[in-house]
Order: C-alpha cells, then structure tokens, then sequence
C-alpha cells in the first residue's frame, strides 16, 4: 500500500488531459477552483501579452538608442512562464506516485498545507499575475510610459462616460474609444495604463530588494545576539529597541530630505534607506528562535563534535529559524511598498518622471476632482498588492506551523 492510499483523503480525482488545452482548465474540472482560475488567468495574460504585443514587435525591440532589453526580457520570460504552466498541467495530468518517505517529508507536507489554504493561495496567484504584468510590460503597454501627448491631457477612459453618472460626478472630460486609453490619460497627455504596467517594476523591485536587505542584516544581527548571549546580546538589543523607539517614517523622511541625489542615486538611496530602517523587527524574530533552538540536542551534539561557532549558527540555527523570516518577508514587502507610496506621495520618493504607484498618486493629486483616475487605479494597485502579499504571508505562517497541520 502505497503512502497516499494510507493516508485518509478524499479520493484521488479521475486523470484529465483538459490541461493541456488551457493550463489550469484541468485543476477546474477536477474541483480546485482557486488553482485553475489562478493557472487559467496567468495563461490568458500570457495570451494577451501575444496579441497585444506581436503586431507590433518590431517597433517594441528597437528603439532610437538600440536595442530595447526591457522588450528583450518579456521576450524571454513569457516562453519561461508558459512552459512552466503547461508542466504543471502535465503534473496534474500524470500524477507521479510519492513513495512513503516523499509523501511524509516537510516539503512535501508543507506543499498540501499551503495548496490546502484558499486565500494563501489566493495572494499567491494575484501575485503571480503581478509579477507577470511587471515582467512582459513592454509587451501589454499601448504607449511609452513617458511619452508626453499620447493623448489628449485627462482623457477619460471609454467606461467612464457609464460609470460617472453612477456615482453621481459630473465629468466633462474627453472621452475616447473604449480601448484607445482603457484607463485614461494624465494632465501631460501620457497613458496611465502605460505608467501603471512599468511602474510596478519600480514599486515592487523596491519592496523586494528592501525587504531582502532588511532580512540580511536583521538575520545577522538577531543570530549573533541569540548564539552568544551576554554583553553581545544586551549591546545589540539596546541598538534595536533604539531604533524601534524611532519612528520610521520621521527617520524615513529625515535621512532622504538631507541626502539630496537624484536620477538612478535616487532609487538605491530609497532602497537603502528603507532597507536599513526595517531589520529590527527580522531580528528580534531570529534571536528569539535562536534562544530556543541553542538548546536543543543537535545543537548540542554540534559542539561536542567541535564544530566552530560561525559553522553552528550558519548550517544549524539559522535554517532552522527562517521559517517565521519567511512570512515576516511576505508581509513586510506590502508594508514597504505602502512606504515607498508615502515618500514618493510627499515628493521624497522616487523622482518624475520615473513612474512608479506613488508618484502616479502624487501626481494626481491636483486634478483629483477632474480627472480622478490619474490617481485611482495606481492607488488600487497599491492596496491589491498589499492585499495580495498579505494574503500570502497568512497562508505561509499556518503552513509552516506544526500545530495548524492536519
């Protein structure tokens, strides 16, 4: 008897090969509605970036300066991300028998645990479909995303002229083709669809390199303080609950207004700066778990064998304790996109004309009653992404709990 047919479940679902004509149409059949909708919306996506963006391919991958790399990259990526779809639907097609040692390994554990929660895997998959606007942007953007009088200055879009009335805004705006500029145009005539696709890589490669700068040095810092004890650790915790007595938006707002750089300078000094305010809470998490774990018997059995100190909390307690590293990461990119908003909001942040959900809110702002969208849908992004990574960072910490698993 196998591992999966000791364990008591729900019977295995007939095999479909309906994946293969849709990835994710399988999953749908066989009863998992959040896996196929998620796998059915990050392929039509897919399909979409091709037919937005072949017909005019050649003018996307060579510009006046050469050739475009940002065209380039969606090139590559979209293949890369069909193909995985449809290994999955071959997965999901031909299920590989686990042996009893696979099925009941913590990978594997963790995998049905995670799949098992519905809004983790929720936030997974609006993440996805995130991360894949960003990645094929130049192929889905109708306009350059800088590019001044594309249109009109404040187009509406096309649905605007139906939904305005509905809640009761009187907009005399121009309004244009449904499609021609789905979500409008800003007061410089540049598409705000456009500005929303590239802008995303600005936010999210902030709240990505941030949060991993955070957890490096919140890593370290939270490690050694737990390994070593005494001085050490009373020393480095009176640093972080210094630093924890700061508010970080008044740090935020102090370190950006008296470094003055600008251009690309501006982006690493705001990843930097949001990366160097964030570590503490990462480190109190590690020193906790490592107090713990330094007394347990492989931790022990690792000192009677000699094992230097440096080799005991990188091999032994450090992996051991980034499980709650983890879902702090997942909820903490939200937090720091939402920062990244704030600075740019207050004209701190990443500068114009680079785009990013910020500054597209921030420049908004003076048209608000006009021309509404320019700072509605980059403020939706926001909250969904925040959403979404939150989401995701619910399911992660049940599934990495011992006690939630079932």
């Amino acid at each position: 008897m196998t591992a999966i047919e000791k364990h008591e479940k729900k019977p295995e679902p007939p095999k479909t090969y309906a994946g293969y004509v849709w990835p994710g149409l399988g999953h749908l059949l066989n009863g998992e509605i959040i896996h196929g909708l998620g796998m059915m919306s990050v392929t039509a996506l897919c399909g979409l970036g091709l037919i937005i963006g072949m017909p005019t391919l050649g003018s996307r991958l060579f510009v006046q300066t050469g050739l475009s790399y940002h065209a380039v990259i969606a090139l590559l990526g979209l293949p890369a991300v069909l193909a995985v779809l449809w290994f999955r639907a071959h997965r999901r097609a031909f299920p590989r028998e686990l042996t009893e040692e696979e099925f009941n390994s913590n990978r594997n554990i963790f995998l049905r645990q995670i799949r098992r929660h519905r809004s983790g895997m929720l936030g997974f998959y609006g993440i996805c479909l995130l991360l894949l606007a960003m990645l094929i942007a130049p192929l889905l953007a109708p306009f350059d995303p800088d590019l001044i009088d594309a249109g009109p200055a404040t187009a509406a879009p096309g649905w605007w002229q139906h939904v305005a009335p509905m809640i009761g805004w009187s907009d005399e705006s121009a309004v244009h083709g449904w499609l021609q500029y789905p979500l409008g145009t800003d007061e410089r005539g540049r598409d705000v669809l456009s500005r929303l696709l590239f802008g995303a890589r600005i936010s999210l490669l902030i709240g990505f390199f941030a949060v991993s700068i955070a957890a490096s040095i919140g890593t370290v810092v939270g490690a050694t303080a737990g390994y070593l004890g005494g001085w050490v650790d009373r020393a480095l915790m009176w640093v972080v609950d210094l630093l924890l007595a700061m508010p970080r938006l008044v740090l935020l707002l102090a370190v950006v207004g008296i470094i003055d750089l600008g251009g690309t300078k501006r982006l690493f000094l705001i990843i930097g700066v949001l990366g160097f305010t964030g570590w503490m809470g990462v480190s109190r998490i590690v020193r906790s778990q490592v107090l713990s774990l330094k007394q347990q018997d492989f931790i022990q059995a690792a000192r009677a064998l000699g094992y230097s100190r440096p080799r005991i909390v990188l091999q032994h307690l450090v992996p051991n304790a980034m499980a709650p590293v983890i879902v702090f990461c997942s909820l903490a990119i939200g937090g720091t996109m939402l920062a990244e908003a704030g600075l740019s909001f207050l004209g701190l942040g990443v500068q114009p004309p680079t785009s990013t959900w910020g500054v597209m809110v921030n420049e908004g702002r003076p048209t608000l009653r006009d021309a509404p969208w320019i700072s509605l849908f980059p403020g939706l992004a926001i909250v969904a992404a925040v959403m979404c990574f939150n989401l995701l960072g619910d399911g992660l910490r049940d599934a990495l709990d011992p006690k939630q698993r079932t």
